[in-house]
């Protein structure tokens, strides 16, 4: 394979792999081995269907009709009615790059063999996920424990039924298969469950915002640092004695950093610093960046367990020849994991702004008030901290935590929720805006360094200067500055090219 196939495994996904695929349509392979364990597994399924030895969801009901023994001839039907009568989400369907990662996530749960798929409906997402057909899937429906209703969409259109997107259009699910040169599938039993029973689609989401969090991280140091340029901040509180005083877990990363892009400029100098105390938003951001490390780490290892572990009940153990119930579809650590996450990120955000808010305050900075070299008559940039303080509130309203519910349905059986599925969503949604008012303080940072002139930027921060440059030009007289914002979101964030350079400037990324 080249390096333009990933090649799945069951047990190697990462976040940016998934990405790739997501986002970039990276064409997917599936490993012989893994097809060979998906296989075995399957070969363990059908000696118990043909022993007929009870197992849920295969010789039995589901839910409350757990306890009712299924006959030979609604074995064969139960898949199809698994998919069909679980098939209720509703609302907006998923954004493109969201369903591409639902599919990748449970093609790669499938390959590591807990599920006991047939070989066939592996086959069918590859070939989906490389022709660029996708299932139209509702947004809501998941309540954590598993995503049944939405996965259940899935399996719709591998029967044939609902509708699929392909090119931006919407088709019968029938005609799109066939452009994937696919017919409808016939689901052999426990493929049904198979299908539904995973946590895809909250895996698949919090892995792009896992992805997504560790560039706005990056992206957050090249802000502040540029800030600090534009400030004449004092950097002794990034020293690297500074940050090993109190090593808080990303501290000390998160100082580093900054230091790597000052790097080369005259800030790093003895005596370069306007001011023995700078606020907190100058002075203590490597510890509420490393705070945002911190839980970049604490959710990454939880999130790769349901990348790649089998989250299936029941769970076939094809080496010993075994299928066992287990609760591996509940995900409370993913809830705490992208709670912590959404917690985390709200102080970087509000760090951003209050160093926009500094850098417009005459008395702090030093610099001309509203950061208008016309003066008091003009306002500047002043109205543009409006958005970003709105900005601010709906990200901290996002990162409040889900609450817990306790809920009593299929007769008691389904007794717990972790609501995963919206923490992942509040987690997504901040993303956006987080980037945003990253955008705001790159361009107030801008024009602060702009007015004060130092005798030369960091390598880091010269070419973060120069790159914001390049796409909004300096405000010399009050203009509209959205469409700045705009500009330099779609330029330089959402493509990545203003990390990419940086990084390539420095030979290295911020986050090593």
């Amino acid at each position: 394979m080249d390096e333009e196939t990933l090649v799945l495994s069951g047990f190697d996904l990462d976040p940016e792999s998934l990405a790739r695929v997501a986002r970039h349509d990276l064409q997917v392979a599936l490993a012989p081995e893994a097809l060979e364990r998906m296989a075995l597994s399957r070969a363990v399924v059908e000696a118990h269907l043909d022993d007929n030895v009870p197992v849920y969801g295969l010789t039995t009901g589901l839910g409350p009709r757990v306890t009712h023994r299924l006959s030979r001839e609604e074995m064969a039907e139960c898949s199809e009615l698994t998919v069909l009568a679980r098939s209720t989400a509703l609302g907006p369907a998923l954004p493109r790059d969201q369903t591409r990662a639902l599919m990748l996530v449970r093609l790669n749960g499938l390959l590591a063999g807990g599920a006991g798929a047939s070989l066939e409906i592996a086959d069918a997402l590859a070939r989906l996920l490389n022709a660029q057909v996708h299932p139209v899937i509702p947004s809501i429906g998941s309540v954590g424990a598993s995503d049944l209703c939405q996965m259940a969409h899935l399996g719709l259109a591998l029967l044939g039924k609902g509708e699929m997107e392909r090119g931006g259009r919407r088709l019968p699910a029938r005609d799109a298969l066939r452009a994937a040169d696919l017919e409808a599938l016939r689901l052999a039993p426990k493929d049904g469950l198979a299908i539904c029973n995973a946590s895809s689609a909250t895996t698949g989401r919090t892995a792009l915002v896992l992805h997504d969090a560790g560039e706005l991280l990056e992206l957050a140091q090249v802000a502040a640092a540029l800030s600090m340029e534009g400030f004449r901040a004092n950097t002794s509180p990034i020293a690297a004695e500074a940050a090993a005083a109190r090593p808080q877990p990303g501290q000390e990363h998160a100082a580093a950093g900054l230091r790597r892009l000052l790097e080369g400029g005259a800030l790093l100098d003895p005596g370069a610093a306007r001011r023995l105390q700078d606020p907190i938003s100058l002075r203590c951001v490597a510890a509420v960046h490393g705070s945002l490390k911190a839980a970049l780490d604490f959710l990454e290892p939880i999130l790769d367990a349901d990348l790649n572990g089998s989250a299936d009940n029941p769970l076939v153990l094809f080496e010993e020849e075994r299928i066992v119930s287990t609760g591996n579809f509940h995900t409370p650590a993913l809830a705490l994991g992208l709670d912590t996450l959404a917690m985390a990120l709200a102080p970087v955000a509000a760090l951003s702004v209050s160093r926009s808010v500094a850098l417009l305050i005459e008395r702090l900075s030093g610099l001309p008030g509203t950061l208008s070299p016309q003066g008091v008559s003009r306002s500047g940039m002043a109205p543009l901290l409006k958005t970003g303080e709105a900005l601010l509130a709906e990200v901290r309203h996002l990162a409040q935590p889900v609450p817990h519910d306790l809920r009593w349905s299929a007769d008691g059986v389904e007794d717990d929720i972790t609501n995963a599925p919206l923490a992942a969503r509040k987690a997504g949604d901040i993303v956006w805006r987080l980037r945003q008012i990253l955008a705001i303080e790159l361009m107030v940072a801008a024009q602060a360094v702009d007015l004060a002139e130092p005798p030369s930027l960091g390598r880091g921060t010269e070419v973060a200067h120069d790159l914001v440059r390049g796409a909004v030009d300096t405000l010399d007289e009050d203009r509209a500055l959205a469409p700045d914002v705009v500009a330099l979101d779609e330029a330089l964030l959402v493509s990545g090219r203003l990390l990419a350079t940086v990084q390539e400037t420095l030979g290295e990324t911020l986050s090593s």
